[in-house]
């Protein structure tokens, strides 16, 4: 079988939802021609949509490596590591107790890099709550709503985040009116 042939069956079991046998055909495609990296990058996208990330990263790299010249190849590399650092960004928050300053430079990284990645903003959020920083949680949940007006969770956040700020500045000035008696 050719590279072609074996790119044609990936994109078939694609479409019949079998992301397994499709990786595998690209990477039947890659042993036939290890320096094409159109199929390292095809086979990227493949491993991250069925969540590959350590796999898709690899051949993201490689696929970058091999022919820089595409910017969808960096574009992907670069949207595939900001999944890799939100996902332990996410691990970090969990631990007990959790390395909220350490997930906070994880995430801000992974928003740099991919400013689409709605998971990381709503993280954002959340980390910044967990800190009481009401304000700058604010502001990653806004942006969370903004790039998906319909998504509930990040509605949700948003609002809470706005009542809890407000509250606090509201018990702010109270604590600072008595001290000022």
């Amino acid at each position: 079988m050719d590279v072609e042939s074996c790119v044609k069956k990936a994109y078939e079991a694609i479409l019949n939802g079998d992301y397994e046998l499709a990786i595998q055909r690209f990477e039947q495609a890659i042993e036939l021609e290890p320096d094409n990296g159109a199929v390292y990058y095809k086979c990227s996208i493949t491993c991250a949509r069925s969540g590959k990330w350590q796999k898709a990263l690899q051949y993201a790299e490689t696929a970058v490596q091999l022919d820089a010249a595409h910017e969808e190849y960096g574009y992907h590399l670069q949207t595939v590591k900001a999944k890799a650092l939100v996902s332990e960004a996410g691990q970090l928050l969990t631990q007990s107790p959790a390395e909220t300053d350490r997930a906070l430079s994880m995430l801000i990284e992974a928003s740099r890099m991919d400013p689409l990645n709605l998971e990381a903003l709503l993280l954002l959020g959340s980390a910044y709550a967990s800190l009481r920083h009401y304000d700058e949680g604010v502001t990653y949940a806004r942006e969370a709503v903004r790039l998906d007006p319909e998504h509930a969770a990040a509605r949700t956040l948003y609002a809470e985040l706005r009542r809890k700020g407000r509250a606090l500045r509201a018990y702010s000035q109270r604590s600072k009116r008595k001290r000022n008696r």
